[in-house]
């Protein structure tokens, strides 16, 4: 019989239940425990999921929980995190990983201290659609990627979000909120960014809610809500990513690659799913055909439609790797890479200049069709 995790859960808030409602369709890892500042939200959750509530203390100090989860707010991510280590459990952190390279390496250093394994979100490269582009690319069918664009820009968080305050402070925005995705990805696709250079602005100084049950409270914005950069990776490519929540309407891709033999399209990396399309020298655009991947397969309801979503299979990929002895393909590493490449982007666009990356990393291993089969139940 295959060795099971126990998985306990810090922070019950809206994104836990994705992880509950997924974590089942994993082998390897079992959610047995969760905890929360708020009492109440942990013992609803684990009614709802069949799992036990705890303090914080006692699901840090519980037996059968290797591996927690921590889903708390981005500025409680590295306490959240090294309280975890420091009770011997292993991490899987909500993105982004930490706020701050001191932060990660301060973490990688306790993890290699302890003999723990630290992973993070997202691992919506590990999807069908990204996969299948990986593959793609990989096979040398678009040639050497030079170029390409990114663009995720919305009118903002404070129209859907119940409590929107912390994506307009420090360790919020666009780039730390919805940049890892992208990031993620593409060093999925293209390998680690060498140095970024940027703009940034704010459209106001100020927001207000209209989503309900704050409609009409008018809440501070402290961190840049518009920004333009520019990435070049070692392999030499030059990527321009935009993000922003001061554009109301726009028709720009989420992701297009240039290579010296065509063009890939690739779609929103926040998902896992979706048509790629692809062009040779012909100019000519064609979706290319999904494989049979498992995690390209529609799953779950969403206000859009069906779409596939296997949130959840970073985690069960990273017990698999502890498990086995190898590198988990939502590792520290790459995770510290991106938060890197992020929060350089945000010091240029403060300070006006190219930033060089202190970090490197390299590209997760591909996640083919039997791979991904062989983490399902």
């Amino acid at each position: 019989m295959t060795k099971e995790l126990g998985v306990g859960i810090i922070g019950c808030g809206n994104i836990s239940t994705t992880y509950f409602k997924l974590a089942p369709l994993f082998k390897g890892i079992r959610v047995v425990a969760c905890a929360d500042l708020n009492p109440a939200a942990s013992e609803a959750r684990a009614a709802e999921f069949d799992a036990t509530a705890q303090s914080i203390e006692a699901l840090l100090a519980n037996p059968e929980v290797d591996i927690i989860v921590n889903l708390t707010i981005p500025e409680a991510h590295f306490p959240v995190s090294k309280a975890i280590l420091e009770a011997g459990k292993h991490v899987y952190s909500e993105k982004p990983l930490v706020l701050s390279l001191e932060q990660g390496e301060e973490l990688r250093a306790t993890a290699k201290e302890k003999g723990l394994v630290v992973g993070s979100a997202p691992d919506t490269f590990l999807g069908g659609a990204h996969q299948l582009a990986r593959s793609y690319i990989d096979d040398g069918r678009i040639g050497r990627v030079t170029s390409g664009t990114c663009h995720v820009m919305s009118p903002g968080m404070e129209m859907w979000h119940p409590n929107p305050d912390f994506f307009f402070l420090p360790g919020g925005g666009p780039v730390l909120d919805l940049g890892p995705y992208y990031i993620a990805n593409l060093i999925n696709l293209i390998g680690p960014v060498k140095r970024v250079a940027a703009l940034s602005s704010m459209a106001s100084q100020t927001r207000t809610i209209t989503s309900e049950p704050r409609k009409g409270e008018v809440i501070p914005v402290k961190t840049p809500t518009n920004i333009h950069a520019l990435l070049e990776f070692h392999n030499g490519a030059t990527i321009t990513l935009s993000a922003s929540w001061d554009v109301w309407a726009h028709r720009h891709a989420n992701m297009e690659l240039y290579g010296t033999e065509g063009s890939l399209f690739v779609p929103d990396p926040n998902f896992f799913g979706g048509t790629v399309e692809a062009s040779g020298r012909s100019k000519e655009i064609q979706p290319l055909e999904m494989w049979d991947h498992p995690f390209a397969v529609d799953n779950w309801e969403h206000p859009l439609g069906p779409i596939a979503n296997y949130r959840t299979a970073g985690l069960a990929d990273m017990a698999d790797a502890i498990l086995k002895g190898r590198d988990p393909r939502c590792s520290l590493d790459r995770a510290l890479h991106a938060v890197d490449a992020m929060v350089s982007i945000l010091k240029s666009g403060e300070e006006g200049r190219f930033v060089t990356l202190a970090t490197t990393c390299t590209q997760p291993a591909a996640l083919g069709i039997e791979e991904a089969r062989a983490l399902l139940r």
